[in-house]
């Protein structure tokens, strides 16, 4: 066996679901050509190590790794910011009534029309580094704070930028179908005419998006506009996800489920029914604590019947301006936990495993297996469910990404 890089002396949460977090004590790991060549117990390794030829051997002193995370949900390209919100929010005005008043989306797409390409790189490229020093080295980005042909290309063209320049694979999403736009008000049927007819076929051309969502809700669209977008979807042979039943159960799951959707994101207010069209479809839930927190919800999505019906559950931030001003995916682990009441295990397969899923990634990434992109990262933790037991730590000791360090040196000690 030949490899570049030996990890050894460590102990793998694989999060393949055989075991408590698929964990091999004693661990090593090899990678050789950007993926996991091989993958056990040291034991079973020893013998081939003198004649191994590795490039490099890390001894990891006994600390765990995990498959590098996954924040597979987030809206990290935006012009502006909407602190003001957060006061109104304070003041006893909730999401709908903010929306209703001129404040929300229709705030940042103001803020993001008026953006040139670099300020969204480089506002969007902080906001994605800080995530990536937690060890995330899968980003999903959506598009959404447009409205409008050209600025919805601008924010996707911002997003592949980030994927080519950042250590880290970044997925991109068309959210179009967000919000209706201020020139489009009271037309909503007109604003999807745009988007199916414009934005959707000019975006597939040009390879911007690797998906399309769209938000199903009483401020939002209806399940009849929202079908019209998946349908253009599919006859561009793009895969869709929705934002659905975040503030009330619109049906939108039961539509996303018979477009095989890949995820339903948000789903406090899913019914039985949802739940049972999810699980049909292999779709899969994104929990979303950080906009659940922030909104101050009270209605929880249904855990238990998740877990009865086997949808898998995925955690991420939501990081975006207004509803979830989120810049940790480590914190959301926590909330997921606390406020969800997730396992441990649960919220650690929820942005590994699960979460490659909503991308449609999982034969590259989300569980330490051989043939699989060697994103992995080093913790110094006793034990993984450490990663949702502390708030908001710890930092990563070591991160490779395709095999390699975003830097040579460590991260923490």
């Amino acid at each position: 066996m030949t490899w570049d890089t030996l990890w050894t002396n460590c102990h793998a949460a694989t999060m393949v679901p055989s075991s408590a977090f698929g964990a091999i004590d004693d661990a090593a790991i090899a990678v050789r050509d950007w993926r996991i060549a091989w993958i056990g117990p040291r034991a079973e390794l020893e013998d081939t190590l003198e004649d191994a030829g590795a490039h490099e051997v890390v001894d990891l002193e006994g600390r765990w790794v995990t498959p590098g995370l996954i924040d597979c949900h987030t809206h990290l390209v935006y012009g502006g910011d909407r602190a003001a919100e957060f006061e109104m929010r304070l003041e006893g005005a909730d999401y709908e009534a903010i929306v209703r008043a001129g404040g929300g989306i229709v705030s940042s797409v103001r803020a993001t029309r008026a953006a040139s390409f670099e300020q969204l790189c480089a506002s969007a490229e902080r906001r994605a580094r800080e995530l990536l020093a937690e060890g995330v080295t899968v980003l999903e980005i959506k598009s959404g704070y447009g409205l409008d042909e050209a600025t919805e290309a601008r924010m996707l063209t911002v997003a592949r930028h980030l994927g080519e320049t950042l250590p880290a694979t970044v997925r991109t999403t068309c959210l179009a179908a967000n919000a209706l736009p201020p020139e489009y008000a009271e037309r909503p049927d007109d604003y999807i005419d745009l988007v199916c007819e414009r934005i959707l076929p000019q975006v597939a051309e040009a390879g911007l998006a690797d998906a399309v969502d769209a938000f199903c809700e009483r401020i939002a669209f209806d399940t009849a506009q929202t079908e019209r977008v998946f349908r253009t979807a599919h006859a561009l042979g793009l895969p869709v996800k929705l934002h659905a039943e975040q503030l009330s159960d619109q049906g939108g799951t039961q539509l996303a489920a018979r477009y095989d959707a890949l995820s339903m994101d948000h789903v406090e207010y899913v019914s039985a029914e949802g739940v049972a069209a999810m699980a049909a479809a292999g779709s899969v839930a994104v929990l979303l604590p950080g906009a659940f927190y922030t909104l101050r919800e009270t209605q929880v999505p249904p855990i238990a019947a998740f877990r009865e019906h086997g949808v898998p559950m995925v955690v991420a931030t939501d990081a975006n301006p207004g509803t979830s001003p989120a810049r940790s995916l480590l914190l959301m682990l926590n909330m997921a936990c606390t406020q969800f009441r997730l396992t441990p295990e649960e919220a650690l397969a929820g942005v590994t495993r699960e979460a490659a899923r909503a991308l449609d990634l999982a034969d590259d990434y989300g569980t330490l297996e051989t043939g699989k992109r060697a994103d992995l990262v080093a913790w110094d933790i006793d034990q993984p469910a450490e990663l949702a037991y502390w708030i908001g730590m710890p930092r990563p000791a070591r991160i490779l990404r395709h095999g390699q360090p975003p830097c040579n040196q460590w991260t923490g000690q």
